[in-house]
């Protein structure tokens, strides 16, 4: 009979981490992804952060485990901290010092899943265009097209899944009227390449006042906003700041706005109201940034349908306070090909509804979780509990902002054990 074979949809990290457990479950996987090329930038992912699970999970992978400790740095510390905009002095709220993640530069991680692959699992510049069932539903027939001939291939699998993201086609076509919730904030994000100037008095001053940095994930709280800042491996720093404003405008399939230089005046301006002099002169530095509109859905509540599936963005849409996009993603693709494996290809709706029942009830809470998260630290209004203000704070509410109080944080699925 051969193996039984999936196509993933989406060469992203959902998708190769998808490919990676279908191989280890015994699948044939073959990857779609309309880009040209392996990406070597990180034009929309900048850094992100792994908790434990995921880390054991992605060294599970590959033949070399030490090589993500050896791209990645420690993130052995979570702080939140006050910043007053108007004596840019700050002030520590809340301190975890168990946190145990890793900062990884996006297209570090990507590459590093990418490289441990068979060669021509994923392909590149082949566009997803459309899926159809067989009439007794034993198979699932892809349509793609080679953007570089322009040929029209069909591929037939047991399984689709889709890592196709959070404004996922796929998902469209059994949710039509699904929309993404815009969250009242965009966030501002960059990477600083300081290795020329490490030894630079900003840098110097920089690491006076973040004395952490290299194993700390800071965020900074002042009024309404909230950013974050870390280290990255091979002497970078991440950065994100998010500010509230009406939903923006968005054309094409992104959730990605272009920026001008105004845009960006704009935002060093309202930096140097708000941030410390040492942070400004970070985001000054930082030559492209980019402007992400930060959207997540109410939470599904099927992510199968005969012979597809929905793993990572595509399944839970989610905004990033929590840190569980990628980690989500990594754990989806983990759960779902252990189902696969432990049930085989003959039950594969079994396996299917196991990995929902797994994945469901923890996404739920964790995209819901994310979205309080967000909502606190840029201070906008809930139903339970006045707006967060810095300045007025109670210790029981920074211990809200904590990144361990996220349902399920140590949680790892008994099927993984």
């Amino acid at each position: 009979m051969g193996k039984p074979k999936a196509v993933i949809v989406g060469g992203s990290i959902a998708g190769i981490c998808g490919a990676h457990a279908l191989i280890r479950a015994g699948w044939d996987a073959v990857v779609l992804e309309k880009t040209p090329a392996p990406p070597s930038g990180s034009p929309t992912g900048a850094g992100l952060g792994l908790d434990p699970s995921s880390q054991k999970i992605i060294e599970s992978w590959l033949q070399q485990p030490q090589l993500l400790q050896e791209t990645t740095l420690p993130l052995a510390v979570d702080q939140n901290q006050a910043t007053d905009g108007e004596t840019k002095l700050s002030r520590t709220l809340a301190r975890d010092e168990h946190f145990n993640f890793r900062a990884a530069y996006w297209a570090d991680l990507h590459s590093l899943l990418y490289g441990a692959l068979p060669l021509d699992i994923v392909l590149w510049g082949y566009l997803f265009l459309s899926f159809s069932m067989y009439d007794d539903k034993s198979k699932v027939e892809v349509k793609t097209k080679v953007l570089e001939t322009g040929i029209t291939i069909n591929i037939v699998a047991d399984l689709l899944i889709a890592a196709d993201g959070c404004l996922s086609s796929i998902r469209q076509s059994f949710l039509p009227d699904l929309k993404l919730r815009y969250s009242g904030y965009c966030a501002w994000r960059g990477v600083l390449d300081f290795s020329s100037k490490k030894h630079s008095e900003a840098i110097i001053s920089l690491k006076k006042l973040y004395p952490d940095l290299g194993k700390c994930l800071y965020f900074d709280l002042s009024s309404g906003t909230h950013s974050v800042f870390y280290e990255l491996l091979n002497h970078r720093f991440n950065w994100i700041w998010y500010m509230n404003q009406p939903e923006p405008n968005l054309k094409g399939n992104s959730v990605t706005m272009k920026v001008n230089k105004n845009l960006v005046q704009n935002m060093h301006e309202e930096a140097e109201k708000t941030w410390v002099p040492e942070l400004v002169r970070v985001i000054k530095e930082i030559n492209e940034p980019f402007l992400n509109v930060i959207y997540d859905c109410d939470p599904l509540e099927q992510i199968f349908w005969d012979k597809v599936v929905l793993i990572g963005d595509a399944a839970h849409p989610t905004t990033p306070h929590g840190l569980r996009s990628t980690n989500m993603s990594i754990l989806d693709a983990a759960v779902l090909g252990k189902c696969l494996e432990k049930w085989e290809v003959e039950n594969l709706n079994s396996a299917l509804e196991e990995y929902q029942s797994i994945r469901l009830p923890v996404t739920t809470k964790q995209v819901l979780y994310s979205r309080r998260l967000g909502r606190i630290k840029q201070g906008l209004s809930l139903s339970d509990r006045p707006s967060f203000d810095p300045k007025a704070a109670s210790p029981e509410d920074y211990e809200e902002l904590q990144q361990k109080n996220m349902p399920h944080f140590y949680d790892i699925p008994s099927l993984l054990k």
